[in-house]
């Protein structure tokens, strides 16, 4: 018997299953994929946003500014990258500088802080690399960015140091009420809560379905990317966005917090919620759109692209509420842009939701808020030759492009609460997030997750059970 069950491990999840930890809790996470992160929180755009354009009222413009200003904190705990780099949101003609009037109105009414309106010279000052026929721009230097995958495998990592648990490949498909919740799953298990946390993404609407009557639909919109190498990382320095549209906040420009740069994304709402698929006319369409933020990215430069998946509600806002007809039962859902930049908050607020429906909250008084990730080549000399006389394998460079040492690697499978895959390995300590993308450090990387779990190398996958990368030796 748990006291809480949160299905789904995206960032909200995640999130919510990290701050419960703080109190005497037994508290689970259910998640269908094989490790956490797997959906929207994988494939996004990686800001976290000040807070100036949701809509007065809203539960997004609550959670927003809140979650925002809790990221620098949090990062600094779970040793995640952040930057707080600003924002830009750039007008190119009358109508556009009446809306970026309009979202400055609308920020300072929400709380955001220092927010400017910049003419065309100071927005040109602060980049110079953007095109001359821009007109002024809204600033928002409370903007950020953040490792989106990296950050929610933190908050899971400390929450299971922390006494929750966590049961991956674990696809729920019924759900009972009698004296508590019984979750059953597809591989036959049947988890049992006083509480059931319903934050499963993409498939909210479904698991709400499993007991509650339909009130709500998610829509998935795809969203594509270019991700270019690092030498276009320094065309901008802001996250730079054009005036939205009622399908998003349009097509960025935004360095990474590993100095890259993204590049997207566009809108299309799609039927199938496992459709991640690039269309060529779709990069094509980004790449002309962000030629009007600046002419000076090479995207022959570029080194990946991918498509990630919002969950739109046709509620047209964020879903955070107990059940009126299934008490116990909370819906966090429709977590579109900006659910990344409001995730710290909405746990907060999902806390309060519990407590009202009679969860007991005791805090802890050993709860451990650090947790330790040593990112070498951020090190200084002095600190680099210290960490390599502990551990030798923190001198035996792996990933060139990405400079990730077998020590980062072999912490990163010891801190795991998983059997970790290649890709999970990438994931978590970057090797093969290069401009290679993995074809010289690949073959290692695999190597060293055998070893270290003490399996035939033909067992390690790439993602997914069954994709493997190798069958057997050839000679």
């Amino acid at each position: 018997m748990y006291d809480v069950a949160i299905i789904g491990a995206g960032v909200v999840g995640s999130s919510i299953f990290r701050e419960l930890t703080k109190y005497n809790l037994k508290v689970v996470v259910l998640e269908k994929e094989r490790d956490v992160s797997m959906g929207s929180s994988k494939a996004n755009s990686a800001i976290v946003h000040a807070g100036y354009d949701p809509k007065e009222g809203t539960l997004a413009a609550k959670y927003n500014v809140l979650g925002n200003e809790m990221f620098e904190g949090l990062c600094k705990e779970l040793s995640v990258p952040f930057k707080r780099n600003g924002s830009l949101i750039i007008a190119f003609d009358e109508e556009d500088l009446n809306t970026v009037k309009a979202l400055y109105e609308n920020g300072t009414k929400l709380g955001v802080k220092n927010l400017k309106v910049l003419s065309k010279d100071e927005v040109l000052k602060l980049e110079p690399n953007l095109n001359e026929e821009i007109k002024g721009a809204l600033y928002a230097p409370t903007g950020g960015i953040v490792g989106p995958f990296e950050y929610t495998i933190a908050l899971v990592e400390n929450g299971v140091l922390n006494g929750g648990e966590i049961l991956l490949k674990k696809e729920v498909v019924s759900i009972e009420k009698n004296e508590s919740f019984k979750i059953a799953t597809s591989d036959g298990r049947v988890v049992e809560a006083k509480f059931v946390i319903n934050a499963a993404g993409l498939y909210a609407d479904k698991i709400h379905n499993l007991i509650c009557t339909e009130s709500f639909k998610i829509l998935p919109r795809s969203g594509e990317y270019y991700v270019m190498d690092k030498n276009q990382g320094k065309v901008v320095s802001h996250t730079i966005f054009q005036c939205p549209s009622k399908l998003g906040k349009g097509v960025l420009v935004t360095p990474t917090v590993h100095g890259n740069l993204l590049v997207g994304p566009d809108a299309r709402d799609i039927e199938d919620k496992e459709d991640l698929g690039t269309l060529a006319n779709g990069l094509d369409a980004i790449r002309e759109a962000s030629m009007r933020t600046t002419k000076k990215i090479n995207f022959r430069e570029g080194i990946r692209n991918f498509a990630g998946l919002r969950a739109v509600s046709d509620t047209d806002d964020f879903i955070i509420e107990e059940n009126d007809e299934i008490k116990g039962f909370i819906d966090v859902a429709g977590m579109k842009s900006p659910g990344l930049s409001s995730a710290p908050a909405i746990a907060l607020g999902v806390v309060d939701i519990l407590h009202k429906a009679g969860c007991i909250l005791e805090k802890k008084e050993n709860f451990i808020a650090k947790r330790e990730q040593i990112h070498f080549m951020e090190l200084q000399a002095k600190e680099k030759a210290e960490v390599i006389k502990k551990n030798p394998q923190y001198g035996r460079m792996v990933c060139r492009c990405e400079s990730i040492t077998e020590g980062e690697i072999v912490d990163a499978i010891k801190r795991s609460f998983e059997v970790l895959s290649l890709d999970g390995v990438k994931r978590r300590c970057r090797p093969g997030m290069g401009r290679c993308q993995g074809g010289f450090c690949g073959p290692k990387v695999q190597e060293i997750i055998a070893r270290e779990y003490n399996v035939p190398l033909e067992s390690v996958v790439l993602e997914k059970d069954n994709s493997y990368i190798l069958t057997g030796k050839s000679k």
